[in-house]
């Protein structure tokens, strides 16, 4: 038996000149529960869960725009010859995880130096919503009819299948990697929960997981972006498998490094700053 999913379109309903789309609502949705898991998760580990609406400003002003320069990046040539201001139309589609990441962890960093948190232990009880955010956004590609895979034979076996407006029926790679990261956000969710790993463990863990399954169904998509002929999200991929291994090997380190005159107790905390009075 085949389930074939099919897109009834990116809009959920219009008013005159107003639109609601799928894409933006799914988003709204991830953001607000993205944040009360964040407030949750922030005050089991001892930080104020007051900051995270704060934070959740920075991540947004931070990621936005590297997330959209990324992908303009990487297609260029759709955009060298302007107008300038397609540049800036996000409406009309194109912004890439990978650059919101980046610019995502660059205002977490100042947000903590800001604030005089820790960084580890931000991006700890920020990377399970991350996973649930991604999730959810993946279905925002699903009623924009993109991200998707390569075209299937007619006799193919596979269980689930995304049939285009043009009737050809695809990998529905938007599914794969929305239950990858509902999978991911189930583990770091349960690690959360199950022990008190050292800070940064848990985002170790997210970029290992993460990138090992985009690394995956990157290769299946007939949109990625391309440097020559190397799919960009692959090499990001690989690289961010490493960071994550090294964040997880520093984390535990910084755990087990004994400190003169400090407690076993005492040397897990040391390197996290007191909470900054609100």
């Amino acid at each position: 038996m085949t389930l074939v999913l099919q897109s009834p379109g990116p809009v959920v309903f219009s008013w005159g000149p107003l639109s609601l789309r799928w894409y933006g609502l799914l988003i709204g949705l991830a953001m607000v529960l993205g944040l009360l898991l964040a407030r949750h998760l922030a005050a089991r580990r001892g930080l104020p869960p007051s900051s995270m609406p704060d934070l959740l400003v920075w991540l947004v002003v931070g990621s936005l725009p590297l997330a959209r320069l990324y992908y303009v990046a990487f297609e260029w040539e759709r955009y060298r010859d302007g107008p300038w201001w397609q540049v800036l139309a996000l409406w009309q589609g194109g912004i890439a995880i990978h650059g919101a990441l980046i610019g995502g962890s660059a205002a977490l960093y100042l947000f903590a130096r800001r604030h005089r948190l820790s960084f580890w232990l931000l991006a700890d009880c920020l990377v399970p919503s991350l996973s649930l955010g991604q999730g959810i956004g993946r279905w925002g590609n699903f009623f924009n009819n993109e991200a998707y895979g390569k075209v299937l034979p007619p006799d193919s076996p596979l269980w689930v299948q995304l049939q285009l407006p043009d009737g050809s029926r695809v990998h529905p790679t938007f599914l794969y990697e929305s239950l990858w990261n509902f999978g991911l956000f189930g583990l770091l969710l349960f690690l959360s929960y199950r022990r008190q790993l050292p800070p940064g463990t848990l985002l170790g863990l997210y970029l290992v997981g993460y990138s090992l399954g985009r690394f995956w169904i990157e290769g299946l998509r007939t949109d990625s972006l391309m440097l020559g002929s190397l799919r960009v999200a692959q090499g990001v991929s690989l690289l961010l498998i490493g960071v994550g291994l090294a964040v997880m090997v520093m984390a535990q380190r910084r755990s087990s490094a004994p400190l003169s005159g400090m407690s076993s107790s005492q040397n897990f905390s040391a390197g996290i700053p007191a909470p900054k009075e609100l």
